[in-house]
């Protein structure tokens, strides 16, 4: 039975530490998803706490995974855990039923469950949680509080941090279909021999004032006496969706020019808004800048938003923009980049760098070859991750160590009684 524990306590500890930190790297992912379900369940007044939600959520899931692994404050801990599973698992039995939203966003953009799919998982982490909580009074050697409670306050504040600086700028990984090296076109390809979407035809037909459904194999086709009254089709089977759909570029004046943007062998700036009346005078000074310098050197500039034509028209004419604007579906823009505005960098397709607002590059950063400039900040921002990573692992291991150490301890004291 102790190592049935054992194992439950790492297995729930695991899942839970990796769920908030999908959703800590990604605030906005998981704010987009609150909405969904708000909105879903005409619940519209509640979309101002969507927010603070999502980050609340994600950094308790992230310190109670971390206080389960290393097994501090036990009967807080289990508490919690047996709680948090008894409030979402029959949430989940519910999505699961009414399905308002395909996907639970559970575990963010990393790795997509269906409703069911994450009811079933909920009930598995359930009957481990409840082992948990019933074994929770039993005696084990334990380590001091004050450590207890600062390691799950390292946890804590590790979690708000990745959460804030990600919101800040941009998701320090990006699981989405628009990370950077992805190529747009592949990511819009059906592979061969890729299932299909199945849909089962229905028939109405009237006879003596009575209504009846058939279908393709009993549809009363031969005879005369029934009256065709309508059809329809109900897709029984999902099928193949490639990881990027629904991605166009087009605008009333230029029609449809996603091949053109796509197939461009030349370097090409995305201004990425979904709402342009988000974008404030600080931001439109960075854009005009580096709108001009692309004008100067041949790099294509275009903006890419959701909002309507009339609200387009005044703001590229109030703020005299020397670019245009093209409409693309919102879900794609916010999937794109989690910022508002947002620029994107691309090359025939492929993604090179991503910008938020806040870290627009200014147009001198920008000369010489495009690439290698986002070849060298990003292995800067990939050493600077790794310095925090390792001295994060380091401290942890510090703590494991100390652990392991103390246990030791007590179990020689025992065998020496």
């Amino acid at each position: 039975m102790r190592v049935v524990q054992f194992i439950s306590r790492i297995f729930v500890g695991l899942v839970f530490i990796f769920s908030g930190f999908v959703k800590a790297v990604d605030p906005m992912g998981s704010t987009f998803k609150f909405t969904d379900y708000f909105l879903a369940f005409g619940m519209d007044s509640l979309k101002e706490i969507a927010f603070p939600l999502a980050i609340l959520l994600s950094t308790l899931e992230f310190t109670l995974g971390m206080a389960l692994i290393f097994n501090s404050r036990k009967n807080i801990t289990a508490w919690l855990a047996l709680l948090f599973m008894l409030f979402f698992t029959p949430l989940t039995f519910i999505l699961a039923i009414t399905n308002p939203v395909t996907d639970c966003g559970c575990f963010g953009d990393a790795l997509i469950l269906s409703n069911w799919e994450t009811f079933w998982k909920n009930i598995v982490i359930l009957a481990c949680t409840l082992l948990l909580f019933f074994k929770r009074n039993k005696k084990d050697n334990q380590y001091p509080v004050w450590e207890q409670n600062l390691l799950i306050g390292f946890a804590l504040c590790v979690s708000v941090w990745i959460s804030i600086y990600s919101y800040r700028h941009l998701p320090v990984i990006d699981f989405r279909p628009y990370h950077i090296g992805a190529n747009i076109n592949e990511g819009m390809l059906i592979p061969d021999g890729a299932p299909a979407d199945e849909y089962r035809s229905l028939f109405k037909y009237e006879k003596d004032g009575l209504v009846k459904e058939f279908d393709e194999t009993n549809y009363p086709w031969q005879d005369t006496t029934w009256k065709y009254v309508d059809s329809e089709q109900i897709k029984i089977k999902e099928g193949y969706t490639p990881p990027i759909h629904d991605f166009s570029i087009s605008n009333d004046s230029n029609g449809d020019i996603t091949n053109m943007v796509l197939q461009n062998k030349g370097y090409s700036f995305l201004l990425i808004s979904k709402d342009i009346s988000e974008i404030d005078d600080e931001s439109v000074s960075k854009i005009n800048e580096l709108s001009l310098y692309a004008l100067n050197n041949n790099i294509q500039f275009i903006g890419l938003t959701s909002s309507g034509s009339d609200e387009i028209n005044e703001f590229t004419t109030s703020h005299e923009l020397p670019f245009e604007f093209y409409n693309t579906d919102e879900i794609q823009l916010k999937t794109i980049i989690r910022s508002n505005p947002g620029l994107v960098l691309i090359k025939e397709g492929t993604i090179l760098d991503k910008w938020h607002f806040r870290d627009f590059p200014e147009a001198n950063q920008l000369q010489g070859d495009l690439s290698a400039y986002s070849i060298t900040k990003h292995q800067t921002l990939n050493i600077n991750l790794f310095i925090i990573s390792i001295t994060s692992t380091l401290l942890l291991l510090i703590i494991l160590f100390h652990l392991v150490r103390i246990r030791f301890a007590g179990t020689k004291n025992r065998l020496r009684l």
